[in-house]
């Protein structure tokens, strides 16, 4: 029996020994978690800190992922829109291409008929070495079945200044020949010369103070061999001086009843034919009445005025080559009213013509 009383007392002995060890253990975990609950806030409050970083963080990516998103999107359209515009440009280059294509075949069958074409020639009747001779003066054309071509062959057809003139009338005869206004007349006259049609028929009349033909008596035909080489020597020959009495060129042209005239001279005339004295208009203008050696401007109109109504052609038409000449202004117009009545032209060609 003491056997037994032993055996059960050493057993509560170890069942207390374990619960005590049990109570020591939670004693000591109670001491180490209330330890612990003091730095407990400080723990949160960082994890709380960090939780707020990182949802912050997470807020951003996704608006930065939205931003993308929408700017992709854009993109997207934008590209689509600039697809589109691609296909349209392409589709207009190729139509381009196209109509050149088509065009060129046109230009290269166009180039193909003219190159086929027989160009016609004009074969002139006087050959010029002229540089500027194939520049033709647009509009002006010699035409006509009687043409008579009057040329001013006064002191001021030497030169364009007045002081050049001057000097001019007081030099020598081979001085005058060789004057530059001089030498451009009469390759103006060669000129309408060398285009005359070769039917038509030409006199060619020489005016200053006093007015005759050139190269022979009559009308001369304009395909014969001697025409053209016989007025061009015998104007060689005159030397420019004296007034310019247009009246007389074109009582001399009236009697032969020509179909054109063509006149080249520099300004109004500055004697006549009429017998001034008994005209009012001219009372005025000592020169004409022989009173005075100069002639005014307004004087020069006036005679240009009654010349033109005395002896000018009736029905033919008037061709102007007007040189250039100082001093004269009304020149310019007054000669334009005289051809156009007659459906003809005035002409002041460039300083290198012809």
């Amino acid at each position: 029996m003491a056997h037994k009383s032993r055996r059960a007392e050493g057993s509560n002995l170890a069942f207390l020994d374990i619960m005590s060890c049990g109570l020591g253990a939670v004693i000591l975990v109670f001491m180490l978690v209330k330890q612990n609950i003091a730095d407990a806030p400080a723990e949160i409050d960082n994890l709380k800190q960090d939780i707020s970083t990182l949802e912050q963080a997470r807020d951003e990516a996704q608006q930065n992922l939205a931003e993308l998103r929408a700017r992709l999107k854009k993109e997207n359209v934008d590209l689509a829109a600039m697809g589109r515009d691609f296909k349209q440009q392409r589709d207009d280059l190729e139509g381009k291409k196209t109509a050149l294509q088509q065009a060129t075949s046109e230009l290269d069958a166009l180039k193909e008929t003219i190159t086929q074409i027989p160009a016609p020639t004009k074969e002139d009747l006087v050959e010029s070495q002229q540089i500027n001779e194939e520049n033709y003066l647009l509009g002006l054309k010699v035409e006509g079945d009687k043409i008579a071509i009057l040329v001013d062959v006064s002191a001021s057809m030497t030169h364009e200044k007045l002081i050049d003139i001057i000097k001019t009338k007081s030099g020598s005869q081979q001085g005058k020949l060789a004057a530059e206004k001089w030498l451009r007349t009469r390759r103006v006259v060669e000129w309408l010369l060398a285009r005359l049609p070769k039917t038509s028929q030409v006199v060619v009349i020489a005016y200053s103070e006093d007015a005759r033909q050139l190269g022979g008596k009559g009308w001369m035909t304009a395909k014969a061999s001697n025409t053209v080489s016989s007025i061009i020597n015998e104007l060689k020959t005159i030397v420019p001086e004296g007034a310019t009495n247009l009246q007389k060129g074109l009582n001399v042209a009236k009697s032969f009843a020509p179909s054109n005239y063509y006149v080249i001279t520099d300004g109004l005339p500055t004697k006549g034919e009429s017998r001034y004295k008994s005209l009012n208009p001219f009372s005025s203008c000592g020169s004409l009445t022989g009173t005075a050696k100069t002639i005014s401007g307004e004087c020069r109109k006036r005679l240009f005025k009654q010349t033109v109504s005395e002896s000018g052609p009736k029905s033919a038409q008037v061709d102007i080559v007007l040189l250039p000449l100082e001093g004269d202004p009304e020149a310019a117009y007054e000669y334009w009213l005289w051809a156009s009545s007659t459906q003809g032209l005035v002409i002041s060609p460039a300083s290198n013509w012809p």
